[in-house]
């Protein structure tokens, strides 16, 4: 299939470095030689470049190669043809104007909801588009009516024009990052739906100079071990050299650029050797800007705020709702802990020695907890978000990686120990986690030096379900749509039985945050291992 390459930055930057290596990958390193195309945004407008020669044989490729255009925001696509023909009009990455913004989509993959089986006897007819007329593409969200229609015959062309006329139908104001995000992540569901097993849907979304979205519903075509998906890491200070993994070139990016640079790449497949790239989850939907990946909507609302979100001289922009897209399970978790502990709310009193932050995002969570802990450890599996989180000044220390991590600490001749708490948090941690055993397993071991609590927020399954059929096996969560993991009550019961926690307090039917414009419900529970349990 084709590949995919996105680059996002917090200051003007050059993209010669990975083009270079990306470009080989287009009929030299790589079977891709149907055609490339490159689209690069210059304040409102894109500068586009198509051709339906392989990019490693092109001398207009050669030519931007070594052309120093410096982006905010570019998009890269080589082909290989699986649906229309190598032509030009089917050459990535496609453009349409909407709302006075330009828009670009690339593609890799297959949508069957858009492809339409083909009718040999049409086959020539130039007003085909996969054996169908273009009137045939599926309508999305709430559109009635098509504005948008596609040019050339690909399944990628239509989706982009689909998913474009279900935002121009629900919205009479320009959405905001978080609106525009929650958006796009139904648009996707819908796309997929039906068709999990055969969808490979990955894509760019580039939205004005600031903005991309990336999508990846991974796979492999049937009867290929080629593995279609995406990858991406950032780049930011202390830079140093990346050596390219298609062609013998390096960069010590160290001696190249300020403290102020920092880049997002995105590609299909790593660009590089010595860099840590990290691999999309399927279903995960992240919109890339000032450098940096964002899902969360509070996340996105600070973006709206700090002035890159969408602009346009067409439509009215729409307002951000405070207490939608505010941000308040740290504070009701602190507030949760307080009562269960017998706490005064907003009580300058330290009554924790050791605590740990999972999953500590930004540092918002931490800045709660912060005056009531004398030693606050913060972990992260993003080293985006830990670098946040170290900028926040709120932590004691900071570690990039799992919970297991938490644990460990060199003591001063160097050997690595194990650390013990007696507080652990989690905030809008376990819906990113489908089996919770190894994080309650893990917990445990932090707590079990002198006991302690264990508090954290978790969204509940509905269990209108019969749960007694003892031929199905439960495993007491599930993936929903929005790619997040519910839980069921009985399951969080299990785990705090099996290691030996007690509970102190749990509130259930707590609004954690809003999806489709509905209020998603969850627990907020403070449990504790006593110091009988300890060992």
């Amino acid at each position: 299939m084709c590949q995919l390459l996105g680059m996002n930055c917090a200051s003007p930057t050059d993209f010669n470095f990975s083009f270079k290596g990306f470009k080989c990958r287009g009929g030299e390193t790589d079977v891709h030689a149907h055609g490339w195309g490159l689209a690069i945004y210059e304040g409102r407008g894109v500068r586009t470049f198509h051709d339906p020669l392989p990019c490693a044989a092109s001398p207009i490729a050669d030519m931007v190669s070594s052309y120093p255009i410096k982006t905010l925001n570019m998009m890269a696509h080589i082909r290989y043809a699986t649906q229309g023909a190598v032509s030009l009009e089917n050459v990535h990455p496609f453009t349409r104007e909407m709302w006075g913004i330009q828009w670009t989509f690339a593609h890799n993959g297959e949508v069957p909801k858009f492809t339409v089986p083909r009718n040999p006897q049409e086959e020539n007819n130039s007003n085909n588009f996969c054996g169908g007329t273009t009137t045939d593409i599926p309508l999305l969200g709430k559109c009635m009516k098509a504005v948008y229609h596609p040019v050339g015959d690909t399944d990628s062309e239509a989706v982009f024009c689909a998913m474009l006329n279900a935002l121009r139908a629900e919205f009479t104001t320009l959405p905001t990052l978080p609106v525009l995000y929650e958006a796009i992540q139904r648009l996707c569901c819908e796309i997929v739906r039906g068709h999990e097993e055969k969808t490979i849907f990955n894509f760019l979304l580039g939205c004005g100079q600031f903005t991309m979205f990336a999508f990846s519903w991974p796979g492999s075509r049937d009867g290929s071990k080629v593995w279609n998906g995406l990858h991406y890491l950032v780049r930011w200070p202390p830079f140093s050299t990346a050596v390219l993994k298609d062609v013998d070139y390096a960069v010590d990016f160290s001696k190249t650029n300020t403290a102020n640079d920092r880049v997002a790449i995105i590609a299909t497949k790593p660009l590089t050797t010595n860099e840590n790239w990290k691999e999309f989850k399927k279903g995960e939907l992240l919109m890339f800007s000032n450098g940096l990946p964002y899902s969360k909507p509070y996340e996105l609302c600070q973006v709206e705020r700090c002035g890159r979100g969408l602009s346009s001289r067409a439509i009215p922009r729409g307002e951000i709702c405070p207490i939608k897209f505010s941000y308040n399970i740290p504070k009701l978790l602190r507030e949760t802990v307080c009562q269960a502990l017998g706490h005064k709310e907003g009580d300058q009193k330290v009554w924790a020695e050791r605590a740990v932050d999972l999953g500590c995002g930004s540092g918002q969570s931490g800045a709660q907890f912060r005056q009531c802990v004398k030693h606050l450890t913060g972990v992260d599996l993003s080293p985006e978000m830990a670098e946040e989180a170290r900028e926040s000044s709120c932590y004691d220390r900071i570690i990039v990686g799992d919970a297991e991590c938490a644990l460990h600490e060199n003591n001063q001749s160097g050997q690595e120990g194990r650390t013990w708490y007696d507080f652990i948090f989690a905030c809008d941690l376990f819906p990113y986690v489908e089996d919770l055993q190894p994080i309650f397993q893990t917990v445990r071991k932090g707590l079990e030096g002198k006991g302690g609590t264990l508090a954290f927020s978790v969204e509940l399954l509905d269990e209108s379900l019969n749960e007694s059929n003892e031929e199905i096996a439960d495993p007491g969560f599930v993936m929903q749509s929005c790619a997040r993991f519910a839980h069921k009550r009985w399951y969080i019961s299990q785990l705090c039985k099996e290691f030996g926690f007690h509970e102190l307090l749990r509130k259930e039917s707590t609004v954690l945050r809003q999806h489709c414009g509905k209020d998603v419900l969850g627990a907020l529970v403070v449990l504790e291992l006593p110091p009988s349990e300890a060992v």
